[in-house]
């Protein structure tokens, strides 16, 4: 195995991300180590390199040549990542140097020299344990910021965590805004995640209701059942695409004809704004079906016709 192999092993054993453990980075740390094919890993030493010299280094002892333009991904895919996992440090104290100055230097830490001193050889196993168990791993830290972004929500009565973003913001509204004022009691039957498409998806109980579920069906984004009035409510959740159009009507009626709920359709956003699509989608929602605005939560417009008309 090459020595480029070998730093993208080391790599990875150190627990950088998959995107971290590629060619690229794989080069930046055998510049950093100042290790050459010809070299053994017990012979990697401390260096204080800037980008610039780093890709010297690729280029004079590995023919691996980067265009110029490349530096700052050099600096933001790799480098960034080698700081925030202690693989290197900044060289340099001059906090008021723009962070992309060309004259910032890099070096590798010093704990981390002497895991990558032992890769080869029988002390590799016992360094990198230490290390490991001294170091929180860059994998660790992406997983932890991804579980704090997590949006928590109350479905049927257990906590769950939709990825983060509008859509399922607006996911989690309907279930703990909207189901509580106008489907009080409702159970959760199906909702989706943009990471995960069946956070929710009980199967058995459309399928008693009269749903036919297939492998290809395109349920919408919430759909609520309330026992007590055998109301299904299908709900959309548009920050982007997808309100209870005719069509989206005519594809949910094609699933219900063993079906004797009332329906109720909803079409739902984040706010009255274009930007999250009122306006945009306005005039594509169906007669008879209703409009539910997260940021007015206590209020519906009803597309129904005379069957709210009259004096109040």
């Amino acid at each position: 195995m090459g020595k480029l192999e070998d730093a993208k092993d080391i790599l990875k054993q150190l627990g950088m991300p998959k995107q971290q453990y590629n060619d690229r980075s794989g080069y930046v740390l055998l510049a950093l180590a100042g290790v050459k094919e010809e070299d053994s890993w017990v012979d990697a030493s401390i260096n204080s390199l800037r980008i610039v010299d780093m890709m010297n280094f690729m280029a004079q002892h590995y023919d691996k040549v980067y265009k110029p333009n490349s530096r700052e991904t050099i600096r933001k895919e790799s480098i960034h990542q080698f700081v925030d996992g202690a693989i290197a440090v900044s060289n340099d104290d001059d906090d008021e140097r723009a962070t992309n100055s060309p004259k910032y230097s890099y070096r590798l830490a010093d704990e981390t020299l002497e895991v990558i001193q032992a890769y080869g050889t029988e002390e590799w196993e016992e360094k990198l344990g230490e290390w490991l168990e001294n170091h929180e791993t860059l994998v660790e830290q992406y997983t932890q910021v991804r579980e704090m972004a997590m949006i928590p929500v109350v479905a049927n009565g257990q906590e769950l965590h939709f990825s983060p973003g509008k859509h399922n913001q607006l996911q989690k509204a309907i279930i703990e805004e909207f189901a509580p004022r106008f489907a009080p009691g409702a159970e959760v039957l199906y909702v989706g995640d943009t990471k995960k498409k069946d956070l929710i998806k009980n199967r058995e109980k459309l399928q008693s209701l009269g749903v036919l579920i297939t492998d290809h069906d395109k349920l919408p984004d919430v759909v609520l059942y309330v026992e007590e009035k055998n109301w299904l409510y299908f709900v959309e959740a548009v920050t982007s695409v997808g309100p209870i159009s005719m069509k989206r009507i005519n594809e949910i009626q094609a699933m219900l004809n063993d079906c004797d709920c009332g329906i109720v359709y909803v079409t739902t956003f984040l706010d009255m704004s274009a930007k999250n699509g009122f306006k945009k989608f306005i005039d594509q929602i169906a007669w008879e079906t209703e409009i539910w605005v997260a940021d007015n939560p206590d209020h519906m417009i009803h597309l129904n016709g005379d069957r709210f008309f009259g004096p109040r």
